[in-house]
């Protein structure tokens, strides 16, 4: 018998090796797509274009660039060099991202300090568990390294990982900052309907799939390449085949692309409409504004007048739209109870009201009677509402934590009032943003959403926008009419498709009167919501602890 190697089965065992190193430990582990600093320099690159496909700028689909470019950096990489890439991508993100909360304190000279802060600590946490899609990356194919596993196991743990992530940060510490969730970068494309089906994070998670399929088919491809025979004539008649493998490694990708362009909206039921005026004031709303007693208040019921006019049944103003507690002060009292009588419907006011010595911020359903139902925010916001653990960072930045003499409790009541003719969905400014909110008016009834805010203190940035892109997102997922106002703009009302029926431009005085849709029953995207945001993280978990045990057995 010959001893000689045919040529073919040499070459492909280089290029085996080439792709997967020898070295003791690493079995199974392919070396990195890009060096450490290539690697670090695309992450960088992915994180802008993260934050470019969120409003002002709204570039949806650069969202799908930045995992792309996120996971190509992580592929191949240790757990500290994750953790390094991930830093990278997550400071590009978060610090242009929330640029918006330097402007919190006004002119203060400590102003960038709040921005700075919280752009770090979401950039650690991010950085901190990106080891997940390392790990994702690394485990799996040493389980089991086929074309199946590569091009369909893979790229759902890779997605779970990403949206485990994700998930943390919207929820920990001190209840989380779910701001810059991936799936909210969509408000405006072609795929926002899957938020209906799935929520946000489902779509979120799909997204990732999307990207990490595409990437697993081309590295597939260019392995079956590498593999194949030196021979020319050989070559050829194995590189038939290996495209007609490749275009059918590549069917799973493209049918979820093609589901995430053609899925409808989850239906809901028409119950009729409701007529609103919604105003906007323009007062000075803003923290390190300087007014007069009762200016907002004013500056709303200015904007309102033209209501005493128009057949309207409801009439909503923004957060902090009454600069004083209506239920501690007769004379507020009695200007709003007037103001209900003139427009002929109640108002939906909000104002910082005290409770047993207690302060909320709440929400009043206001008659000519008085209040016939309140709702508190239910997430604070930490180091703008209250401080958490406030001797602590007292002694940090003492004079930063000094200004914020008032602590505001979170609320416990149903976050919906009922009109009689139609029943109100609420969520107070940064209550938008966090899932349970939206999911417990949809249980408790809500036909539309009234979102109150005040982004007075962010003038001139993009938090209104990101803000009003969230709402939207609410609108499509929920399949409700949403009217978000504001104290300084901007102010939108949005069928539950999404589109824009009428809005108010920023830093301008305004009204706006519409009949706006009521519309019954849950889309699949409020009901499964918490069940996928479970299995995502849960599976997602359980998955990797399960895979690092058999890697462990397998390697003795």
């Amino acid at each position: 018998m010959s001893s000689t190697v045919p040529a073919h089965i040499t070459t492909n065992g280089a290029a085996m090796r080439r792709m997967r190193p020898t070295t003791p430990g690493t079995v199974g582990i392919e070396r990195p797509l890009l060096r450490l600093p290539a690697a670090v320099a695309v992450a960088l690159v992915g994180g802008v274009a993260l934050d470019a496909s969120f409003p002002a700028l709204g570039w949806w689909p650069l969202a799908f660039v930045a995992v792309t470019l996120a996971l190509v950096s992580l592929i191949g990489r240790t757990v500290w060099g994750g953790v390094l890439v991930g830093a990278a991508f997550g400071a590009t993100f978060f610090f242009p991202h929330l640029s918006w909360a330097a402007q919190f304190l006004g002119d203060n000279p400590q102003g960038w300090v709040p921005w700075v802060a919280l752009a770090f600590v979401e950039t650690a946490i991010f950085a901190a568990l990106s080891p997940l899609v390392v790990l994702a990356y690394r485990w799996l194919p040493r389980w089991r390294d086929t074309r199946a596993v590569r091009l369909g196991v893979l790229p759902v743990l890779v997605a779970g990982a990403w949206l485990a992530r994700e998930l943390v940060l919207g929820s920990w510490p001190y209840g989380g900052f779910p701001w810059g969730r991936l799936g909210m970068s969509q408000s405006e494309s072609p795929i926002a309907p899957v938020a209906s089906w799935l929520g946000v994070s489902g779509l979120g998670f799909l997204m990732v799939v999307l990207c990490a399929g595409a990437i697993e088919v081309v590295r597939w491809a260019r392995r079956e390449r590498a593999s194949l025979p030196a021979d020319d004539s050989v070559r050829r008649r194995f590189a038939g085949g290996l495209s007609r493998a490749g275009l059918l490694g590549a069917v799973p990708v493209a049918l979820v692309a093609v589901v995430m362009l053609v899925v409808p909206q989850f239906p809901t039921a028409d119950a009729g409409t409701i007529r609103v005026g919604a105003a906007q004031g323009n007062g000075p709303a803003a923290y390190a504004d300087q007014w007069s007693p009762d200016a907002v208040l004013d500056s709303q019921l200015a904007a309102s007048a033209p209501l005493e006019s128009e057949q309207v049944d409801v009439v909503l103003w923004p957060e902090g739209g009454v600069d004083s507690d209506p239920a501690a002060d007769p004379g507020t009292a009695r200007i709003l109870s007037a103001a209900a009588a003139a427009y002929g419907a109640p108002v939906l006011v909000n104002a910082a009201s005290g409770v047993d010595e207690l302060f909320y911020n709440t929400s009043f359903l206001w008659t000519e009677s008085g209040p016939e139902a309140t709702h508190a925010k239910r997430h604070p916001v930490p180091f703008g509402e209250y401080v958490p653990d406030r001797d602590l960072y007292g002694a940090i930045v003492p004079g930063l934590v000094g200004l914020l003499t008032r602590e505001y409790t979170p609320g416990a009541d149903s976050p919906v009032f009922d009109l009689g003719q139609a029943s109100v969905g609420l969520a107070i400014c940064f209550d938008v943003a966090f899932d349970d909110v939206i999911e417990e008016g949809v249980a408790d009834g809500a036909q539309v959403f009234m979102f109150q805010t005040n982004n007075a203190d962010f003038r001139g940035t993009d938090e209104n926008l990101q803000q009003v892109a969230i709402a939207r997102m609410r609108a499509i997922e929920t399949g409700r009419s949403v009217v978000n106002v504001s104290t300084t703009g901007t102010s939108q009302i949005v069928a539950p498709d999404g589109s824009t029926v009428q809005s108010l431009a920023s830093d301008e005085a305004g009204l706006m009167v519409a009949d706006v849709e009521l519309r019954d029953g849950s889309t699949a995207g409020v009901v499964l919501g918490p069940w996928v945001k479970g299995v995502l993280l849960w599976g997602t978990l359980l998955g990797l602890a399960v895979l690092a045990v058999g890697v462990r057995r397998s390697l003795y």
